[in-house]
């Protein structure tokens, strides 16, 4: 089977491709407006890009009527964003912040999130999160409707228990994010894991 995403099936792409590339991690970014408004939004189009010098992206879309989401304008206006990674505790509240809400509309007061102040970005990191990134952003790509932001992270906030502190590693034992499945409603959970070791 061989599917054309330039012709026949140009307007499943999105459809396929995230049932295809699963699981995701999921970014529960956080962003502040020009004016000092929070914003908190999940992406699923994330990841780790590289450590040296450390950088993560996410493509935030457009709304229907083609107006840039809150995340991408605030990222435009400030520079920068924190990147909350989500367990299997913050699961449900994430989802609460998916929901669209008018313009400057806190989604953390919604979900029932805590925000904090961060050490070097303005917008705040999610207490509740095992994990949360600091960003600035490095620049932002657009390739035809994408929008790519590549941000460079200054700081990593994590439970005090996720970090062996005389090893400086994560705990991986302890953390337990879970992953974007299918389109529309489908997630995974990361317990069940295997280890296999590369060949010298």
């Amino acid at each position: 089977m061989e599917l054309d995403l330039e012709k026949d099936f140009a307007d499943r792409a999105y459809q396929l491709l995230v049932s295809l590339v699963t699981p995701r991690p999921i970014a529960l970014v956080t962003t502040i407006s020009a004016d000092g408004k929070v914003n908190a939004a999940p992406f699923s189009f994330f990841n780790v890009m590289g450590a040296n010098p450390p950088i993560c992206a996410f493509a935030p879309s457009d709304r229907e009527n083609g107006v840039p989401k809150d995340t991408a304008l605030n990222v435009r206006a400030t520079h920068e964003f924190v990147v909350n990674l989500v367990d299997e505790k913050i699961a449900e509240a994430m989802n609460q912040c998916a929901a669209s809400l008018p313009f400057g509309e806190n989604e953390l007061m919604r979900a029932g999130l805590t925000a904090a102040p961060c050490s070097v970005v303005k917008p705040p990191r999610i207490v509740e999160a095992p994990a949360s990134l600091e960003c600035v952003e490095w620049g932002t790509l657009q390739i035809g409707g994408n929008r790519m932001v590549i941000g460079l992270i200054k700081r990593i906030h994590l439970r005090d228990e996720l970090f062996d502190a005389e090893k400086k590693r994560i705990v991986t034992e302890k953390f337990f994010p879970i992953g974007r499945m299918a389109s529309p409603h489908w997630y995974c959970k990361t317990s069940d894991r295997f280890e296999m070791k590369r060949p010298d």
